[in-house]
């Protein structure tokens, strides 16, 4: 059994910045156009941007498959997540990490295992969330468990009070980072806004910080995860952050769904390492 290289020390970047590649959707979803070299072609353009932008780190998120399902994605969906996964992994230099939406930790894990990804994003890893999806429930203790069981090296960045969910329960923030991290294990957390692109109030990034900063083993790092742009990635890392996620800041115009621009993305990276 491998014991996970620590989540900083993945990234060759005191404070890195992880760009997000939001896929279309995918063969099964509603939008699906048919071409699945699209797809992949359309992937590894934004990588190869977001590297040449000197981003420290990638997610990959298949975001084009709404309407998402609240857990278990089906097989198909792991697959063609897999086989694009083992494209990315291959052609950047840098860390790359898994998201399966809406919340199948799963899957993720499994994906990155197997193409060498690094880490794994899960919206809900303990506790419970109501979504637009329904009741979301954290499977922090299957998660953690199927990590050893396939030996899998895989870092787990676990988001508190996640965008688009309200918490079902106590709504105290700094409560919910400790249990993920104390009683869910992970190896960091994300704090953001109510939505995709949604500024992230530096008070909850703050409050996070400083209650995992008090634990006697070391800190787990925090992550800020929406509304990070070249004007306020400096202010998320004041606030405590030791990592952003960008997506909508780094794509042309602004929009979530457009491609990468390597401009956007060499702008909020210069504002990081200057901060």
């Amino acid at each position: 059994m491998s014991t996970p290289t620590p989540l900083l020390d993945r990234f060759d970047a005191e404070h890195p910045v992880v760009g997000m590649i939001h896929l279309p959707p995918l063969p099964g979803a509603p939008g699906f156009d048919g071409d699945r070299a699209a797809v992949r072609s359309r992937m590894l353009e934004d990588a190869r941007r977001l590297e040449a932008g000197g981003i420290d780190g990638i997610m990959l998120e298949n975001f084009g498959d709404a309407p998402f399902y609240p857990d278990d994605v089906p097989t198909h969906v792991a697959a063609e997540m897999t086989a694009l996964a083992t494209s990315l992994t291959s052609a950047v230099d840098v860390p790359v990490g898994i998201n399966v939406l809406r919340n199948d930790a799963e899957a993720a894990l499994s994906i990155a295992a197997a193409a060498g990804a690094e880490f794994v994003r899960v919206n809900v890893h303990v506790g419970a969330a109501a979504t637009d999806q329904g009741v979301v429930e954290g499977r922090a203790h299957e998660t953690v468990r199927l990590r050893d069981r396939i030996d899998a090296s895989v870092a787990i960045l676990a988001d508190v009070h996640v965008k688009h969910a309200s918490p079902i329960g106590a709504d105290d923030i700094e409560r919910a980072a400790l249990e993920t991290v104390e009683r869910g294990r992970a190896d960091g957390v994300i704090v953001s806004g109510s939505g995709t692109g949604d500024e992230t109030a530096l008070a909850d990034v703050e409050r996070v910080a400083d209650v995992l900063s008090d634990r006697e083993e070391n800190a787990a790092p925090v992550f800020v995860g929406s509304g990070v742009t070249s004007d306020t990635v400096g202010d998320c890392l004041e606030a405590g952050a030791r990592g952003v996620i960008v997506g909508t800041a780094l794509k042309e115009g602004c929009e979530t769904t457009n491609r990468v621009s390597s401009k956007r993305v060499e702008s909020v990276v210069t504002a990081a390492n200057d901060s």
